[in-house]
């Protein structure tokens, strides 16, 4: 079959940057703001190596016809997210210096015992101090770590790993095939946000190189990627999409997709995840709960229907935190609505069906806290909505507030703040100082101002464990596999209020999670948040323990204007994309 007509303007960019980088000249680049660099134009210190195998040039067997382009014209002006802090309104004295002081040394300590023990591969084991390749064994945490590097200012580490990186070798791997929303996000968005923040064309090169390869997943029958990109079918023409995957795996695509597209000029990019935007937006309201998408979707028949489990948090939830940062991503521009219009809708069928209040112990002058459940939905019973919450869940405060000042909602803005707290005050809920991953509360109506301590009612639905705290009914996955999205949502409240406290329960979060989970050569995921005293470690150290929770921890004592949300877009594993 023929073979599809692509844009010129990639292979070019690789001519570009070939010829400088063998003749050492200079290269001017668009990038981060002067602050971050200390001329607009650099002499690249890296040197790109193409993988093995040239995806480019592959086989579509299910070639487009005609490309969606990048949204043109004219941007709108959108509204500032963050807080306007003034020169002298935020607290940056001594005590605040110390706190980023020691989140910079925890994520030295991680990145130290990495490079001993683990260089060029996925994973740190911090307890053994072995290592472990989950993710293709294409070096997960040095790509992911890489932006986190340069905002610290660890830049001859930066360069070092970065060179390793650029020599990554794409088409070799010990695994059949890649998890096509773990590489997209951890791979290729590292490749891209360190590009945005060095100017360093050989980091554009390989993200390109990887980009490539990742498109190919989009050559199946209805131009739908599977969960698994398998090389041997691709270069066979044999892919089909899946019929029963996660919602957010191939939704979750879009923010990488389309920097690349922007940043090359080539709009297969874009219009490969276009597609699938054009497929959520048509669908919307066909599933058994309209309004959103159920948690597994049968992409290869293009159907919503076949699923009756809602979250916004495991398995579907990227999808709808993509939705306000696409709009913010494309500036606004007209090829942008749609996505605003998905996220309100979504957002409603969210506050009305899955938010809930939980029924504690606290004082009526405390701010109130929210979380998100599960709905379910019978043929008989219509919706049930289950007062089970998620670590996971955590990035939709961060959302709600996102999409509350990009859109001018104010609701959304107090859903966002409720939704922060309640997951910062379930960290300080238990011995550890850390939530663990899947819980289950007492709940009240999400708008209902009465939720009044009921102990009956609390020992009725399954409470009064001694381990747990009061209205919590159990701690079904107790783990902490050192995640970030209740720190996520905490600095992005943070930003958008000005709000000083805020960094005081960060530090809270921050100590707790060291006491927990320190080992002699890092950090690690532990088994169980309830216990007092020592916790046993699981040695896991999941990449974005230094590509989104550290850092995090370390831009919420940061001055306000380091990786301003009025410059940047972060992907879900906390890669920063330089707006348009």
């Amino acid at each position: 079959m023929a073979v599809i007509r692509r844009s010129r303007a990639a292979p070019l960019l690789a001519l570009v940057v070939t010829l400088f980088l063998l003749f050492g000249l200079e290269y001017s680049v668009p990038g981060p703001p002067s602050s971050y660099r200390s001329s607009p134009k650099l002499k690249p210190r890296l040197h790109f190596t193409p993988s093995g195998f040239n995806w480019s040039a592959a086989e579509q067997y299910y070639p487009v016809e005609s490309l969606t382009p990048l949204p043109k014209g004219r941007r709108t002006q959108l509204p500032k997210v963050q807080h306007d802090f003034g020169k002298h309104a935020q607290r940056n004295d001594a005590v605040t210096e110390k706190r980023r002081l020691a989140v910079m040394d925890a994520f030295v300590r991680s990145w130290e015992s990495y490079k001993q023990f683990a260089w060029l591969q996925d994973e740190l084991t911090p307890v053994s101090a072995e290592s472990k390749n989950p993710f293709g064994g294409w070096a997960a945490t040095m790509v992911d770590a890489l932006d986190t590097l340069w905002m610290m200012g660890l830049k001859e580490d930066f360069f070092k790993a970065a060179q390793a990186v650029v020599d990554i070798d794409f088409s070799k791997t010990e695994e059949t095939g890649i998890n096509l929303f773990e590489t997209t996000i951890r791979h290729l968005g590292g490749l891209l946000s360190a590009y945005d923040l060095s100017g360093e064309p050989a980091l554009l090169a390989k993200a390109v190189d990887l980009g490539d390869m990742l498109y190919m997943a989009f050559d199946t029958p209805n131009r739908m990627p599977g969960f698994w990109l398998t090389f041997e079918n691709a270069k066979n023409g044999i892919q089909k999409a899946g019929t029963y995957d996660p919602s957010a795996a191939p939704t979750s695509m879009s923010l990488e997709f389309t920097r690349l597209a922007q940043l090359t000029g080539d709009d297969k990019y874009y219009d490969a995840i276009d597609r699938i935007r054009a497929f959520l937006e048509r669908t919307q309201e066909d599933s058994l709960l309209p309004g959103m998408w159920p948690s597994q979707i049968n992409f290869r028949s293009q159907s919503v229907r076949n699923g009756n489990t809602f979250t916004i948090g495991a398995l579907a939830d990227s999808l709808y935190e993509y939705l306000p940062k696409m709009f913010v991503l494309l500036g606004g521009r007209a090829g942008a609505k749609p996505y605003e219009k998905m996220y309100r809708r979504a957002m409603e069928i969210v506050s009305e069906r899955l938010l809930f209040k939980p029924m504690l112990k606290r004082k009526p002058t405390e701010p109130p806290l929210l979380f998100a459940g599960t709905v379910y939905v019978h043929d008989e019973a219509g919706p049930h909505l289950i007062g089970e919450g998620q670590h996971l869940s955590c990035f939709a405060g961060g959302m709600f507030l996102l999409g509350g000042k990009v859109f001018g909602i104010q609701e959304h803005l107090e859903i966002g703040e409720g939704l922060a707290r309640g997951c910062g005050w379930a960290y300080a809920a238990f011995p550890t100082g850390v939530m663990p991953e899947i819980f289950n509360l007492v709940q009240c109506g999400p708008h209902d101002d009465e939720c009044e301590w009921n102990e009956t009612r609390w020992r009725d639905e399954g409470g009064g464990d001694s381990r747990l705290p009061s209205g919590f009914i159990n701690a079904r996955d107790p783990r902490y596999i050192l995640r970030p999205e209740a720190i996520e949502s905490i600095f992005i409240l943070y930003r958008v209020t000005g709000n000083e406290e805020l960094r005081d329960i960060a530090w809270d979060m921050f100590q707790g999670i060291m006491k927990s989970t320190k080992t002699e050569h890092a950090y690690s995921a532990i088994a169980d948040v309830t216990v007092e005293g020592e916790t046993r470690k699981d040695d896991s150290m999941e990449s974005f323990w230094l590509a989104e929770t550290l850092k995090y921890f370390y831009l919420i004592f940061s001055p306000p204007d380091v990786i301003s949300l009025d410059d940047y877009v972060l992907n879900t594993e906390a890669h920063p994309f330089k707006r348009a």
